[in-house]
């Protein structure tokens, strides 16, 4: 929301304070005002990189052994219904029903052992790599919280950490929540009440430089009796406030109809009805996320489709895996295409695998004990498989993955030294981002 507080018998309404004279309220970012967001992300001394992450969120559990690791000499009851088909990368085979990425497979990271899943059906490991077991003081900060704390764009006219996910119906799939890194760190949500909040809500832009003009006097008088610079800083913070509230960038970047038809044609549309008690499966989600690294935020998240098929396994992946096939290339092809690949690291993953035992209804239950992720661009070298399962598809059985290695990974493509860079939990004690015994995978940096 927009709260503009004007005059009234000659002074201001309410007795508000400058401070009080314009806030522009949530935006997704905790209720705290712009100026003083901006200043302090200017404290926390970020970066001026430019590098980001697309974080593609598969809440339920996609089936592994059905994607991108076919057990082909397995069992009837484990080997399932779907046949490998080779890419461009020989020795390198996946799904029939992932032709796209076949033909792309030397611009992909195939992780196929990926273990220390805390079994539960949330985003909490996908979004932090962490166990939400054992918190410290204010709890695990998501990845977008961290790169926004460390490392906030310079373009800031468009937020940091950007989460496109709905609202779903599993609570514990949603994410977007406080923790020790701070509220003015959270993600901005532009779905729902918040993106009505991102209009001026009958304030003309005329009306809004009149009040500009207004404060730059009101703070002329203060800046005259101030030695210190403070009030010109201020002044800066608030000049800034306005830039975010009055910029199109942010929403130019959500508005999918400023987008080159062929390249929508290209993403494909999915389905906007919500899959299960999760997300819907929308294909531009892929690209809105695209257009927002592209208009300077650092880390995007999308919610994709409902994977917990604990029945119709098989007809559920032919109607999911085409679709996400289609989006997931498109956007790394549209990356490599814009020049963004280097410097954007794309990662799809769910919290855990599927059983390798197909149950009576079609199906595979939930299975911790190993998953996959899919990982492309950010500068690594891709073309490849890491880590390898049983006969069975049950356990990792060659290089086996942890997620803070995933997330050790994202932190070095973004520039990040992990074992030097600490932040402070609430009770002022240092964290590392991720534990110490996990490194980037060094096959891919």
């Amino acid at each position: 929301m927009l709260n503009i507080y004007g005059q009234q018998h000659g002074g201001f309404c309410d007795r508000q304070s400058r401070r009080n004279f314009i806030k522009v309220g949530a935006l997704g970012l905790g209720g705290l005002s712009l100026p003083q967001l901006l200043r302090a992300e200017q404290e926390s001394e970020k970066g001026s990189s430019e590098k980001a992450i697309i974080m593609i969120y598969l809440p339920g559990g996609p089936p592994h052994q059905d994607m991108y690791d076919l057990k082909v000499d397995a069992p009837a009851n484990i080997r399932g219904e779907f046949s490998p088909i080779s890419t461009n990368v020989p020795g390198i085979r996946i799904c029939e029903h992932l032709p796209r990425m076949a033909s792309m497979a030397d611009k992909l990271v195939f992780v196929n052992s990926l273990v220390g899943s805390i079994g539960q059906h949330a985003s909490f490991q996908c979004t932090t790599g962490r166990s939400n077991n054992n918190q410290p003081a204010g709890g695990w900060p998501e990845l977008g919280t961290v790169i926004s704390r460390l490392q906030g764009g310079e373009k800031q006219t468009v937020p940091n950490y950007v989460n496109l996910s709905p609202k779903m119906k599993h609570t514990p799939y949603n994410f977007g929540k406080n923790s020790f890194v701070g509220v003015g760190h959270r993600a901005f949500m532009p779905s729902g009440q918040t993106k009505s909040d991102m209009t001026l809500q009958g304030i003309s832009m005329e009306r809004l430089e009149d009040r500009r003009a207004l404060l730059r006097s009101f703070d002329g008088f203060r800046r005259g009796v101030d030695g210190s610079g403070m009030m010109e800083g201020l002044d800066a913070f608030q000049e800034e406030a306005f830039d975010l509230l009055t910029s199109s960038r942010l929403l130019d970047a959500l508005d999918l109809s400023k987008e080159d038809p062929k390249v929508r044609e290209r993403y494909g549309k999915g389905t906007s009805k919500v899959q299960g008690d999760a997300a819907p499966r929308m294909n531009e989600q892929f690209l809105v996320a695209r257009r927002l690294v592209e208009a300077g935020a650092r880390v995007v998240t999308v919610s994709y489709s409902f994977w917990d098929w604990h029945g119709s396994n098989f007809a559920r992946a032919k109607d999911n895996f085409p679709d996400f096939d289609q989006a997931l290339t498109a956007l790394v092809e549209d990356l490599h295409q814009r020049g963004l690949a280097e410097d954007t690291t794309v990662i799809a993953w769910g919290e855990f695998g599927r059983t390798p035992t197909i149950n009576k209804k079609a199906g595979r239950d939930h299975w911790p004990r190993v998953a996959n992720a899919l990982l492309a661009c950010g500068g690594m070298r891709t073309g490849q498989v890491i880590g390898t399962t049983d006969r069975l598809g049950g356990e990792a059985d060659d290089r086996p993955v942890h997620f803070q290695e995933i997330f050790a990974t994202l932190y070095h493509n973004m520039g990040i030294d992990i074992n030097k860079v600490t932040l402070p939990d609430l009770s002022g004690r240092p964290q590392f981002l991720v534990d110490t015994e996990h490194q980037p995978l060094p096959e891919v940096v």
